[in-house]
């Protein structure tokens, strides 16, 4: 059993349904683009998201797929201002017993991150709120003139890219004690990486 004397103390927390109640894209969907586009934006795609459960085509594409017809072209400050104003809306959809693990980990030392297949820009305001220090989730690219391109400028952030990206930031595994906080298939691959794990 890994030991944590003379260890820093790492958590990582999913965001959708482990420190939210739910997930939060659509949500955010219809908070930016309005019920009626999301409706219609679900009605089109239906037919690409049975696809995707189906494992004929990735998560990724699809995800990226959907996002783009709602935002590709949407300046990259209008968007972030977007997600800065949804993180009142978010706020009221954390399960407070996931933030109390959360403020537990702050409290024993822990750097603490999010690690999310959600867009950054709607992910980060709320965590940061929370005392998160870094947040990793998946990103859109954006062009030269400022545009969202509709493509994700890394991939999306799910499984064992999770794992790949606290790597990044947290190369030294051999020098941290991790925590893992999750609940759902995306997770697992950190739960295995993990020194210790809570599905919630």
């Amino acid at each position: 059993m890994v030991q944590k004397e003379n260890k820093r103390l790492v958590a990582v927390f999913d965001f959708d349904g482990t420190l939210t109640s739910r997930d939060t894209m659509f949500d955010f969907i219809g908070f930016a683009c309005g019920r009626l586009k999301l409706w219609l934006g679900l009605i089109l795609f239906a037919p690409i998201i049975a696809v995707m459960f189906m494992k004929i085509i990735d998560n990724n594409s699809c995800k990226q797929m959907l996002l783009s017809w709602f935002f590709k072209g949407m300046t990259y400050n209008e968007f972030r201002a977007l997600g800065e104003r949804y993180a009142e809306r978010a706020s009221k959809l954390l399960r407070s017993d996931t933030v109390q693990y959360l403020r537990e980990r702050k409290e024993e030392g822990c750097k603490v991150y999010v690690v999310s297949a959600s867009i950054k820009e709607w992910v980060a305001p709320v965590c940061h709120s929370l005392g998160v220090d870094e947040v990793l989730a998946t990103e859109f690219a954006v062009d030269s003139d400022g545009l969202l391109t509709g493509r994700f400028a890394v991939h999306n952030c799910f499984g064992q890219e999770k794992v790949r990206r606290l790597i990044d930031v947290e190369p030294q595994r051999d020098d941290y004690y991790l925590y893992a906080y999750g609940d759902s298939r995306g997770d697992k691959e950190m739960f295995e990486f993990a020194d210790e794990y809570l599905k919630v």
